[in-house]
């Protein structure tokens, strides 16, 4: 996916969020939705922009689908917003 739909999808607080969560290892859906007041399918909602812009991997495993980090997206993004400060000087 594109640098647009990776910073749309940081854009909001709750994904951001979720991703802090992610920090530490992999998570079901519903241990996600646990650490939220906000109702299941809203996370649903927001693991689907996260996933879409490739900030996430899934799994399923039985009747559960776990979601895990995508390291690899975030440092491409940090290597992009690096590499704007180093134009500007």
């Amino acid at each position: 996916m594109g640098i647009q739909s990776t910073m749309k999808a940081l854009s909001d607080p709750i994904r951001r969020e979720i991703l802090e969560h992610l920090k530490t290892g992999r998570h079901s859906a519903g241990e996600i939705s646990d650490k939220f007041t906000i109702s299941g399918p809203a996370i649903s909602k927001h693991l689907s922009i996260l996933k879409e812009a490739d900030l996430l991997r899934d799994a399923r495993e039985g009747k559960f689908i776990y979601y895990e980090l995508n390291a690899s997206v975030l440092e491409e993004v940090m290597l992009w917003i690096a590499s704007l400060k180093g134009e500007s000087t």
